[in-house]
Parts: C-alpha cells; sequence; structure tokens
C-alpha cells in the first residue's frame, strides 16, 4: 500500500502541469454539473414552498358542538399524513375573508348572518402532498357525520404533481447526461496522463508487475484528482451563486451534505474515469 501511494504522489511530482490541468479540467466539468444541481435543488424548493399551501378543508356542519370537534382533530392528527389541524370557526371564518377578499368589503358590512361555516383545515406531512394522499384523507374526512363538504384544490394539486414529475424526469436526464459527459472529460484528461507513462507501464509488466498493481495508483490518482476537483467545483459554483444572489436573484446553495455529497461525487465520477482509460490501455498493450 505503501508503494502504491509513493506512486501516486510521484505521478503528481513528475507532471505537475498535467495534474494541475486534469485537476482544473474535473473542476470545470463538475462545476457545470453544479451549476445544474443549483438550479435543480432551487426548482425543487420552489415547488416545495408550493406544495407547503396544499391543504384540505373540512366544512363543518352548524350546530357542531366544540368537544366533538375537538376530539375529531386529535383523531384527525392521528392520521400517519396529517401534520396538524385547525380549527376555524364561523367568526373566524368571516374574519378572515374580510381580511383577504377585501373587493367585497361592502357586501360583508350588509350580512345580517355569519354565511360562512366553522371548518377543520388540515395541513399534510411533506411526503404526503401528492394528489393520491390528499384525496384519501379527504375521503376519510368526509366519513365524519359532522363534515358537511370536503375541499382540496383538486386540479390544482395534479398540476403540482405533474411539474413535480415533469422536473423530476429533466432534471434526472440531464443530470445523467452531464454526469456521462463529465466522467468522458475527466477520463479523457486521465487517460493523457496513463500514456505520458507507457513506457512505465511497459516496463513494470516485463518485471512482473501485474494488471492490479499497475492499476491501482492510477486509480487512486483519479481518486484524488476528482475529490481536488470536487472541491474547487463547490468553491466555484459558491461563487456563482453568490454573483447570481448580488445581481439577478435571491436563491439557495447546497446544504452541507449536498456540497459533500458533491466532491464525493468528484472522488467517484475520478476513479470511474480512471479504471475505464486504464482497463482500455492494459487490455490494448
Amino acid at each position: 500500500m505503501r508503494l502504491i501511494l509513493r506512486e501516486t504522489l510521484l505521478a503528481f511530482r513528475r507532471a505537475p502541469l498535467l495534474s494541475a490541468l486534469s485537476v482544473t479540467t474535473i473542476a470545470f466539468s463538475l462545476f457545470v454539473f453544479g451549476l445544474f444541481g443549483l438550479v435543480a435543488v432551487n426548482i425543487g424548493r420552489a415547488i416545495g414552498s408550493v406544495a407547503e399551501r396544499v391543504e384540505v378543508v373540512a366544512y363543518l356542519k352548524r350546530g357542531t358542538p366544540l368537544e366533538t370537534i375537538a376530539l375529531a382533530s386529535a383523531d384527525i392528527e392521528a392520521f400517519p399524513e396529517v401534520d396538524r389541524v385547525t380549527h376555524v370557526s364561523e367568526e373566524q371564518a368571516l374574519a378572515r375573508a374580510r381580511r383577504d377578499l377585501t373587493e367585497f368589503q361592502d357586501i360583508f358590512q350588509d350580512l345580517e348572518t355569519n354565511p360562512l361555516p366553522a371548518s377543520l383545515d388540515v395541513r399534510l406531512k411533506p411526503p404526503f402532498r401528492d394528489a393520491a394522499h390528499v384525496a384519501e384523507v379527504a375521503q376519510r374526512l368526509q366519513a365524519f357525520q359532522f363534515v358537511d363538504d370536503v375541499r382540496y384544490g383538486r386540479d390544482w394539486i395534479e398540476k403540482l404533481d405533474r411539474l413535480r414529475n415533469i422536473a423530476g424526469a429533466v432534471g434526472t436526464v440531464v443530470g445523467a447526461a452531464f454526469a456521462l459527459v463529465a466522467i468522458i472529460i475527466i477520463g479523457t484528461t486521465i487517460r493523457m496522463a496513463v500514456l505520458q507513462r507507457s513506457r512505465e507501464i511497459a516496463i513494470m509488466r516485463l518485471v512482473g508487475a501485474t494488471d492490479r498493481f499497475i492499476r491501482m495508483p492510477f486509480l487512486l490518482e483519479g481518486l484524488v484528482k476528482g475529490v481536488l476537483g470536487g472541491l474547487l467545483a463547490v468553491g466555484l459554483s459558491a461563487g456563482a451563486w453568490a454573483l447570481i444572489n448580488a445581481v439577478l436573484l435571491r436563491s439557495t446553495f447546497f446544504t452541507p451534505a449536498q456540497a459533500a455529497l458533491g466532491v464525493v461525487a468528484g472522488g467517484v465520477i475520478g476513479l470511474l474515469g480512471s479504471a475505464l482509460s486504464v482497463g482500455r490501455h492494459l487490455r490494448k498493450a
């Protein structure tokens, strides 16, 4: 193992310019991938913020006792999909309508009785904010005898589901394409290093070195270059994010876990690119 580590360090010392070029190439390849990742993260969070407004509203029959509502709220909060339940009284519903629907102030002032019913506003947990789970919760709410009607904006939630699916599919396809391009570029860069040391590889084979022994320093070199490139790419992405925030619009950066995952991805891509390049050279040699 010490010999493999020494060979890896010697590779950096023998060709510092080529090593720097390799790291820079990897960094910019991952930087492009990181920019796409930033776009995907912000689109996902924007969709998530819209999904936070998903709720099921159960309108209650007039005269329903508060004790019945309290017991039912506790039962509903026990649903695995439900995050919280808020009881909105008739008076609160009217006050909310007067606050939000300012264009109907004249109508509200002429009211002799409150026409708005009390309701239970049911908010769902993030994993269950889709059309199927919302419809299931609405169906269960409708089974309560004191519930007069249930509304949840079915068409709007179905459109949100379609948008979420489209964003996920596009993100997967484009992300995979960027990753493939990064692997090809990194593999080509490492291939240059392999060709530079082709005479050394031939000599190692003549003295009895196995393909595994020859391959290991290159794999470790690819891993190190990938990690260094990943770190540099995260730094470049942070600079681009700061520039976007200052000039264009407010956006969100990667979480520490996502940034660390990007560095790990750089190492993995470097390892794969090195494995492909070295394997191809050893098969031809």
